[in-house]
């Protein structure tokens, strides 16, 4: 039987907050499609205060940005894009083109293909968050993407040199000081000087994640974003103060952001639950962190680990941190989450920022049905047919005849029909005169 030691604030999804965020993306997505570059302008200065003669960002201008970098970040950006290509490129090569003879002369075969442009949104705002580059820019090339655009917003007027300099090591064909909803929209549908993507991925503000929605069909996206969610799953060998901190990591994205505690331990939560009480004052994010605990703060305690790993699956959370005796346990028995993070050594803020796993994941209990973003997303699986054996052909032709029938579908009927005609000579009632010699 589960204990609560702390609940969540009850509180309505749709608030009016959101249906006027849902208002505010519509308007601005209509304008732009109706007025391209001149609308995508307006908004920049309207919102970003931003509106120079050029978004697009020349190679002179991006050297000169990246000048200003200092050389440790440079040298820890390329290190963290080091880690993501590589485990993207294991990705990638777990991902096989095959061709199959499964009749004699009949040959079904499996590509991938990357898609043709991809773009990459990179949030500013009060957190730049570079890592974004490189989750979105790397992947999209190892993919194999050839046109990759990346879109970053200035930072109270400020241009984020840090953020550039990570999406033009990571490969971005193009850069773009430009950002929020009228970046989503320039990038998903193309305006007189920024080209069209295929597909969209990045995370963003409310206003990002609804005009991601709602361009959703039109352009491919990685997923739908919701606010960042942590989960720990802890055991009475848990340390109480890395539980606390780890919790208020993700926290602090926002106050929104859901950080769950479920324990094995009632001990373990209460500490965990008083170190946090008594890191939350002095967080230097605390306007974010407080909030998230204090609105969106879950501590749960079980009576054993299989109730722990059932009760985080009915969660299926973003980000689920297991601190307990045997960590790999939750390898074995667990199915719904977006990443897992096994281990004391291990915490989600590596995932966010360096170990190389990607951190675009699934919210709002989404890990049910997928995971998060990876090479593959940028990849089409397609599949081709031949048949070249004309047996095998009057074979199939025969099936689909009558399989196609069994659905009252006549014409595919006859596509098999006409073959089994050709290639074994069998009659043909509803075009007999197509069987006549030619005079």
């Amino acid at each position: 039987m589960a204990k609560v030691l702390k609940a969540p604030v009850d509180k309505e999804i749709a608030t009016a907050a959101q249906m006027e965020v849902r208002g505010v993306v519509a308007e601005v997505i209509a304008d732009i499609r109706l007025r391209g570059d001149e609308a995508v302008r307006e908004y920049s200065e309207k919102f970003d205060k931003w509106s120079p003669e050029n978004f697009k960002l020349n190679q002179e201008e991006i050297e000169r940005i990246i000048s200003d970098v200092p050389a440790q970040s440079i040298d820890d950006i390329k290190a963290v894009q080091a880690n993501v290509r590589a485990f993207a490129q294991l990705q990638k090569e777990s991902l096989k083109d095959f061709e199959v003879e499964t009749m004699p002369g009949v040959f079904l075969g499996q590509k991938n293909i990357p898609v043709n442009a991809s773009g990459a949104y990179v949030p500013g705002g009060r957190y730049p968050l570079v890592a974004s580059a490189h989750m979105t820019v790397v992947t999209a090339k190892v993919a194999g993407v050839q046109n990759v655009a990346a879109c970053t917003p200035p930072i109270r007027g400020e241009i984020p040199a840090a953020t550039i300099a990570a999406m033009h090591l990571a490969g971005a064909d193009d850069i773009y000081l430009l950002g929020g909803v009228q970046a989503v929209a320039a990038m998903s549908l193309g305006t007189e000087t920024i080209n069209k993507v295929n597909i969209l991925a990045g995370p963003g503000n409310a206003y990002v994640a609804e005009a991601k929605r709602q361009l959703f069909g039109e352009v491919g996206i990685d997923l739908f974003a919701g606010p960042t969610e942590i989960l720990v799953v802890a055991d009475e060998y848990a340390d109480p103060f890395i539980v606390a901190v780890d919790l208020l990591s993700q926290a602090e994205h926002g106050p929104d952001s859901p950080a769950i505690l479920i324990s094995t331990s009632e001990v373990v939560a209460r500490k965990a639950m008083g170190h946090i009480d008594r890191i939350l004052p002095e967080m230097p994010t605390n306007d974010m962190a407080g909030p998230a605990w204090r609105d969106h703060g879950e501590v749960i305690v079980v009576g054993n680990r299989d109730e722990a790993f059932a009760l985080a699956d009915e969660l299926a959370s973003e980000h689920v941190q297991i601190l307990m005796e045997n960590p790999r346990e939750a390898l074995e028995k667990m199915t719904d989450y977006g990443a897992l993070f096994l281990g004391e050594g291990t915490c989600v803020s590596y995932g966010d920022k360096v170990i190389g796993t990607n951190h675009t994941l699934p919210t709002r209990k989404s890990a049910r049905y997928t995971g998060g973003l990876w090479v593959g997303k940028y990849l089409k699986t397609v599949t081709y047919q031949e048949v070249v054996n004309e047996e095998s052909s009057t074979e199939l032709g025969r099936m689909c005849g009558r399989a196609s029938r069994v659905e009252l579908f006549e014409g595919h009927a006859r596509s098999g029909d006409v073959r089994a005609t050709k290639y074994a000579g069998d009659p043909l009632p509803w075009a007999e005169w197509a069987l006549q010699p030619q005079k």
